[in-house]
């Protein structure tokens, strides 16, 4: 407290008076990051509020900043030898500032990026560049980057600070200019690693730019940090603008390889966050082909992007349901990610026009690896299948085929054949399914045995069962209340009938 007092008293100074200006010295000693953090805190502060005064009051030189021994000379006024001398105590104040956002102390950073956000806006207000002409753009873009470049270290972890600056990116001015400042960032770091990822820089861009919410109309961006008054006319206030600056950003970050958990971040907000607020969305080709050779997961994942730019985008890519074909595994079953899975190849066979061979390969292939799935997954799987069935009754000779073959050996369809057309799943029939009937769990054997009726039109909700598990199935045995089951159709009255009951009275106790 006494620390803190004394900086008040030398901010007190320094403002009334400018004899001692000099003083400004003991307001920027403690942010040279040697204090305890709670003085770094305090000095932060105060120094916000001295410069925020300087700014308010004019008393910073405005336009291009001379160097300080060439103020000195006679052409300069007094007065503007002050300013110029106080502009470069700012200067140094704002580059301390920028190297705090990583000191190791997290009320530090925070002090250091509310101090540096609030001379932004007052820069908005009070531009220290010279307005030429009317329509001249003030928005401290240089401030901004220093801002942006301390909240994208290469060593670790600022997904917290970052979540604090989320705030700042509802204005729409804001969110455009860091946008250009993250792109320029991106060049610049990723051009020094020669295809090498940097996991913790492209983790904490992915943290900055992943919850940006583009605007959707033109209308609804009416929330801006500068006041201009000609704002209509500058290029942050079109949407147009906007997206092509988004765009780029996004392109610019999915360009370079990325480490293998990013992908998977990245692919599931890119439907929702991303390809419908770009100009060009097939631009994502790229990105999504490299993704799906990825394996895996990515694979999928990445197949969901291509799906929508091939029927939203009309891309044209012939091999997508290939590509989705080959994915279908015995792990597909037994994943973490088997949830989504089925969910996105449930939407991508949602379609009527599908040929059936087609579906009859994605039916048999699907049949033929549930004989070895848990039950919990086969409880999906298994509605999975008659809602395909419901969509294409072309397939139905899979199930209605009595002269089909009698084991494995005699069955025409061939597993190991990467072209669903090739496979021959039209002539096969779902003995798979009828052998689950006979499933050790009554609920399987229940769900495979209703192939064996009519399948009404209405399709089955799987949405409830893609995330069921193997405790949750357990649970649901156990909960299960026990029924009473008679033992006789008609409930004995004694070892030998009436006779019985007569013998029990002669030779009663009593």
């Amino acid at each position: 407290m006494a620390r803190e007092a004394a900086l008040a008293a030398c901010l007190e100074a320094v403002l009334g008076n400018r004899s001692s200006a000099n003083r400004v010295f003991e307001l920027l000693e403690p942010l040279a990051g040697q204090e305890e953090p709670e003085d770094i805190v305090s000095a932060a502060r105060i120094c916000g509020r001295l410069f925020g005064a300087l700014l308010e009051r004019g008393e910073l030189f405005v336009g291009p900043l001379p160097e300080q021994d060439a103020s000195l000379g006679e052409s300069y006024s007094a007065q503007d030898k002050y300013r110029i001398w106080m502009r470069h105590r700012y200067r140094d104040c704002v580059g301390c500032l920028g190297e705090l956002m990583g000191h190791e102390a997290f009320q530090v950073k925070e002090q250091a990026l509310c101090t540096l956000m609030k001379f932004v806006e007052l820069e908005a207000q009070y531009p220290l560049i010279k307005i030429e002409w009317k329509g001249t753009l003030t928005f401290p873009c240089d401030l901004l980057k220093v801002v942006v470049d301390g909240l994208l270290p290469t060593t670790e972890d600022a997904s917290l600070l970052i979540s604090r600056f989320q705030e700042y990116l509802e204005y729409d001015d804001v969110r455009y200019f860091v946008m250009k400042a993250v792109t320029a960032s991106i060049g610049q770091v990723m051009q020094k690693t020669k295809e090498r990822p940097l996991p913790f820089y492209q983790q904490n861009v992915f943290s900055l730019i992943s919850p940006i919410n583009m605007p959707n109309k033109e209308s609804e961006m009416v929330k801006f940090m500068v006041k201009q008054d000609n704002r209509e006319e500058l290029k942050f206030s079109k949407l147009q603008a906007h997206r092509q600056v988004f765009q780029k950003m996004w392109l610019t970050f999915l360009k370079h390889k990325l480490p293998p958990g990013l992908y998977k971040k990245v692919l599931v907000i890119l439907h929702d966050s991303v390809l419908p607020y770009m100009n060009e969305p097939t631009l994502m080709m790229d990105f999504l082909t490299v993704a799906y050779g990825i394996g895996g997961a990515i694979s999928l994942l990445a197949l969901n992007g291509l799906f929508i730019l091939v029927h939203q985008h009309n891309l044209e890519y012939p091999d997508f349901y290939k590509k989705l074909y080959s994915l279908l595994d015995p792990s597909i079953y037994h994943v973490k990610y088997r949830a989504r899975f089925f969910h996105l190849t449930d939407l991508f066979l949602s379609s009527s026009h599908l040929p059936a061979y087609l579906v009859a390969a994605f039916i048999k292939r699907l049949a033929r690896l549930a004989l070895t799935a848990p039950p919990e997954a086969l409880l999906m799987i298994l509605p999975f299948i008659c809602n395909l069935f419901r969509r294409h009754p072309a397939c139905k000779v899979l199930l209605h085929r009595p002269a089909g073959p009698a084991d494995m050996s005699e069955d025409p369809y061939v597993m190991e054949e990467e072209e669903p057309s090739a496979s021959r799943a039209l002539q096969s029939s779902l003995w798979e399914i009828q052998s689950l009937q006979s499933h050790y769990h009554p609920d399987v054997a229940k769900a495979a045995a209703v192939l064996n009726q009519s399948l009404s039109e209405m399709e089955d909700d799987i949405s409830g069962l893609l995330e069921l598990s193997a405790a949750e199935l357990f649970d649901r045995e156990v909960k299960k209340k026990a029924v009473d089951v008679p033992l006789e159709f008609e409930p004995v009255r004694g070892l030998f009938g009436k006779k019985n009951d007569i013998f029990a009275e002669h030779f009663s106790l009593d």
